[in-house]
Parts: C-alpha cells; sequence; structure tokens
C-alpha cells in the first residue's frame, strides 16, 4: 500500500459532481463534514496505507491503537473512496435529519471506532478458529464497516421496504447481511 499520487483522479471527479448534484445546501453538516474530512484525508493522508491500516498485528501484538482511529477515514483509491462517500451521503442525509446532527455526530464517532474493533475480534477469533496466523497480518482502510452499521440502523428506523441486491428484492431488513456477503464475494480484499 503506498502513498498516493496527490492529483484529482475520475473517482474524486465522480464524487464531487454527485456531491454538486445534491448540493451542499441540502446536506446536513454532519454528514457534509464526514465528507469532507474523508476527502481532504484522501488528498493528505496522515501517513502512508501501510501505516494506517487496522489489523491485528498491528493494532493488537504492537499496540498501535490509533489506527482504530486512522484506518476508518482513508481509503485506498479514488473508487473505494467514492463508493463510501456515496453511500455516505444518502445514508447521512436520511439519517441525520431523523436523528438530528449532534446525535449523529456522536453515532459515526462511536461506529468509526467500534467497527474496527470488531474487525480486529473477528480477524483474531479466525486466527484463533482456524489456527492460522495469517489472519492477524489481514489489513484494512476504509468507511465500509461504518456505513454498514449506518445501513443497519437506517433499516430500523425505516422497516418494511423492499431493496434490489443484485437484482434480486430483498427486504431491507436482511439486504444489508447479503450485500455484506455479496460484497466479499464480489471482491474479497
Amino acid at each position: 500500500m503506498e502513498r498516493r499520487q496527490r492529483r484529482v483522479s475520475p473517482g474524486l471527479l465522480l464524487l464531487l459532481y454527485q456531491i454538486s448534484q445534491v448540493g451542499l445546501q441540502n446536506i446536513p453538516s454532519v454528514t457534509l463534514g464526514v465528507l469532507a474530512l474523508n476527502i481532504f484525508l484522501f488528498l493528505n493522508p496522515v501517513r502512508s496505507l501501510s501505516e494506517v491500516c487496522l489489523s491485528v498485528s498491528e493494532a493488537v501484538h504492537r499496540r498501535n491503537w490509533q489506527r482504530l482511529l486512522l484506518a476508518p477515514f482513508h481509503h485506498a483509491d479514488d473508487w473505494h473512496l467514492y463508493y463510501n462517500m456515496i453511500s455516505m451521503l444518502w445514508k447521512g442525509i436520511m439519517l441525520e435529519r431523523k436523528l438530528k446532527s449532534i446525535w449523529f455526530a456522536y453515532i459515526i464517532a462511536v461506529f468509526s471506532v467500534l467497527t474496527g474493533v470488531v474487525y480486529i475480534v473477528l480477524e483474531f477469533l479466525l486466527v484463533m478458529v482456524l489456527d492460522d496466523p495469517s489472519y492477524e497480518m489481514n489489513c484494512g482502510v476504509g468507511f465500509s464497516g461504518v456505513l454498514f452499521a449506518l445501513k443497519v440502523l437506517n433499516n430500523h428506523y425505516n422497516p418494511g421496504r423492499v431493496s434490489s441486491v443484485l437484482g434480486l428484492p430483498i427486504s431491507s431488513k436482511y439486504a444489508c447481511w447479503v450485500e455484506l456477503v455479496a460484497i466479499h464475494l464480489i471482491s474479497p480484499g
């Protein structure tokens, strides 16, 4: 994972275009702040991805706990950023209006740390159950865990909807789990 070149890329341009289509005035403040922070850190990363990604080896064994805070806000490439931030845009607009900004900011902060903790616990369990120490080295970055948690929360507040996952109609109650499996099968990394 190398440090990205500081340039405007297709995914970033498309993201900025999508944001402009929604209109800054139509994006609630916390959602806009999260978008801005992720874009800023994509263009000006705190450290290289290999120094911020979250793994059992780095976070637990080397006690590099700052990765819990840094990993969610760094992205592997412009398309990773694009897909995550488009998802954040729509989930943020719906949830922040429903929950109000202060509560939504609190939820984003808590989910940002807790999804990293869950990732570390799951990877550690894989090491133990499968007796395979390679899982300690798996290193992840990005906002996907937070987005998954927001999707579950959104489904709680908006029950009874039907989502399309890979063209199949699925109750929104289960869609986030089906999407999680589909994403893992399509893009295991």
